[in-house]
This record gives structure tokens, C-alpha cells and sequence, in this order.
């Protein structure tokens, strides 16, 4: 499972209008309600379940990246979104640098492998400097998401 395959264009947002990271969780979650991937009535207990998750220990593990994750029993197959902010985003980060990149995702609830192996993947793809270089320089949305399934597929 990789980024490619749980993006969309829909779900990715160039340029994040958040300043902390739970501003970020809230705005990412509120893409994946536009754009269908989980019902406007489960927001709140999404929302609840990211919190949570992230104020046991943040997920911004350094490097400009941060990976809000949490499991749900509200959704059935692996949900994602995908935020840019050029001015950075104070995620209280590993390393105490702004993030200016945030993968948000959901994995049904139970599927504990399947958890790991997601977030596996997107830290791994995340890592790269060449990667991160071509997602700095994409201007769209679409942009973007041609660079993560180039990447994801991988390149």
C-alpha cells in the first residue's frame, strides 16, 4: 500500500492554510469528508481518534514531515490525505523544525499489519530528497499527485 494508491487529486491540498498541527489534523480530516472518503457524521470520531493518537506522541518525526495515523472502526478500506505548507506547520516535531509536509491516514480498525506496512511505505517515500524536491516544485494539486505515483510506483 502505497500513496499513489489512497490519494486523489481531491485529497490533496497544496497549500495548507494551518499553522499548528491540530489545525493541520482538522483541515485534512475536513478533505477527506469533501471529498467522500469518510461521512460528515464520522468527523467528530475521526477527529477524536487522530487527537488521541497524537497526543500520546507526535508524528512529526523530522525532516519537514509529519504522519498523523490512526485506526478506526468507521471506515473499510485505507483512507488518506495530503497536505503542503510552504511556511511550515508547528507539529511539535521530533527534531523541533516546522512541517511542511503532512500525510493523514486511517486504517480500518484491527488490521494492525496493515497499519504498519502503510505507514512504512509513506515514511519511506517521504524520505527521499529527490521526491521532495519534485513535490516542492509542483504548483497544482494534480501536479503533485503525478509526482507521489511516480514515486510510489517505484521510481
Amino acid at each position: 500500500m502505497n500513496l499513489g494508491d489512497i490519494l486523489t487529486t481531491r485529497q490533496i491540498v497544496p497549500e495548507l492554510k494551518a499553522t499548528s498541527r491540530w489545525e493541520a489534523i482538522d483541515e485534512l480530516i475536513g478533505v477527506l469528508v469533501d471529498s467522500g472518503r469518510i461521512l460528515p457524521e464520522h468527523r467528530e470520531p475521526v477527529t477524536a481518534v487522530v487527537k488521541k493518537r497524537e497526543q500520546s506522541m507526535s508524528t512529526g518525526i523530522g525532516f519537514g514531515i509529519g504522519i498523523p495515523h490512526a485506526s478506526t472502526d468507521v471506515i473499510t478500506e485505507v483512507v488518506a490525505a495530503f497536505g503542503r505548507s510552504r511556511r511550515g506547520v508547528n507539529f511539535d516535531a521530533l527534531d523541533n523544525q516546522p512541517v511542511h509536509l503532512v500525510t493523514l491516514f486511517l486504517v480500518p480498525q484491527g488490521q494492525f499489519q496493515r497499519h504498519l506496512h502503510t505507514l512504512a511505505g509513506i515514511a519511506k517515500v517521504l524520505r527521499r530528497d529527490d521526491f521532495l524536491k519534485a513535490l516542492e516544485s509542483a504548483p497544482t494539486a494534480e501536479a503533485m499527485m503525478a509526482v507521489i505515483r511516480d514515486f510510489s510506483s517505484g521510481r
